[in-house]
This record gives structure tokens, sequence and C-alpha cells, in this order.
């Protein structure tokens, strides 16, 4: 495998923005309806697949594109690729909600990287997207979060997106315990489940959902402090406090 070698840059603090710099003939690959300006050399073409195996065949293009529908995305991708006699020419992405944009060298990651299925944003032509199912039972179970994911192998440049900011935190045998919608990536060295959270009072009254997330191994996890379904909850007209509010007036009929 060997993955284009693309420049970037990434511009913004709150809200970001991924500009991609290609020489001629290089191409990277993005979400549909990521883009969000280009300069004139610059080619797009849509397609099945992420053009990591040219020679895969239909069935495999339209394997690879359905698994792809199991994760909530499109089931095409855009190549964007510099058709100009020379020179560099720019791309730019944006993510559909507010956030950061988290550059990966894959090289520094030989197993690849687990990524939770709205999480990846673009990549150099090379990288390899699949689908990645979590065999965990509590994972399975609840479904939803943590049980259907993305997997992106490679030696190139890859971009992920998180609500929020993201934190990378480094586990040595340990075991972390998350919200569901915090987690956005981790190496494939962690075991990922999902738990109970607590007993029936604190999951009805607690205010952190009916479930948590548990991480358990040696390797690094990144987390974001604003998944994009409490982004919706807090825009909603008096939502996230009338929930708080009942919380804390059936929590103190409780304690009586």
């Amino acid at each position: 495998m060997q993955s284009h070698d693309v420049d970037y840059r990434i511009l913004g603090n709150d809200i970001q923005v991924l500009e991609v710099e290609l020489d001629p003939n290089e191409t990277v690959i993005a979400e549909a309806g990521a883009m969000v300006y280009m300069d004139e050399a610059i080619a797009f073409e849509t397609k099945m697949g992420d053009g990591s195996e040219p020679d895969q065949g239909l069935m495999g293009k339209i394997f690879s594109a359905g698994s792809r529908m199991l994760t909530g995305e499109s089931l095409f991708m855009t190549h964007f690729t510099h058709r100009g006699g020379s020179g560099k020419s720019r791309v730019a992405f944006s993510a559909p909600y507010p956030g950061t944009i988290l550059p990966l060298d894959l090289r520094m990651l030989p197993q690849g990287l687990i990524v939770q299925k709205d999480g990846f944003l673009a990549a150099a032509r090379g990288t390899k997207l699949a689908i990645h199912f979590n065999r965990r039972l509590g994972a399975g179970f609840f479904g939803g979060e943590g049980f259907i994911l993305q997997k992106l192998t490679g030696d190139g440049k890859a971009f992920i997106h998180a609500g929020g900011t993201i934190i990378e935190k480094q586990l040595n045998n340990e075991l972390l315990r998350v919200d569901t919608g915090c987690v956005v990536a981790f190496e494939p060295s962690i075991d990922f489940d999902i738990v109970r959270a607590g007993g029936l009072k604190s999951m009805i009254f607690g205010g952190e959902g009916l479930l948590l997330a548990t991480l358990r191994g040696t390797g690094r996890v990144w987390l974001q402090s604003m998944p994009v379904k409490k982004l919706i909850q807090a825009l909603m007209p008096a939502g996230g406090n009338a929930r708080k509010e009942s919380g804390g007036l059936f929590g103190s009929l409780l304690d009586e």
C-alpha cells in the first residue's frame, strides 16, 4: 500500500476547515458533501469505494460501499485530484457540525485505527476504510454507539472530526469509563465495551444516560467533549434545562 503524500493545514479554532495541498496527479478522498472550496485545477469524481484497491472488481466495490451504509455514511465517496500540469492546488473540507479536526499519520499506527462511525472526514488516496464490528457482548446487545465502527489503515495521512475539543489519552493496562458518545477513536489494542451506568436511580436521574463506554488495555484513545447528540439536545428549546430540573426534582424526592 502506498498512499499519496499530501500536505495540509487546518484553519480556524472552534469551527475548523481542513485545506489539503495536492501536487499534480495526487488525490484526496472525502465524505460526500464535505468540500468547501477548491482551486481550478482540481477535478472531482464520485465513486464507490476509497480507491485503495484499484483492481477491485464491481462486486467488491458494491460490498465495500454497502458496508459503509451500515455505518450511516453515504454509499459514495468523492475523489479530488490535481489535474493541472504543474504547481500545487488546494481543496478544503469541513465537517457537518462544529468541532476539531485531528490529523493522523497512519504510518505511526501500523495496526490501523478504529473510528466512530461518523468520525471520518478525509484521507490521502490509498487509505483503506473498512467496517469494524465490535464483538463485545455489551456493545452488540445495546447496538448503536460502539457496535458498528470504521477501521482506517494505510501509510498516509487521514483526518477525523470530533465535536468540541479532542482529548488524547494514553492507557497503560488501565480502564477508562466514558460517556458513550464521547469516544472518537482508539487503537485496536484497546478493548471497547458498553455497560450499564450504575444502579437504577443513577441511570434514571443521574443525567449521564443509561450506558457507559469502557476502554481497557494499553494504547491511545481520543475523546470529544461535545458529541453531536449533546449539541442537538443543548440547542433544543429548554431540552437540557428541563431534563436537569426534572432529574433534580425527582432526585430530591427520592432522597427524602
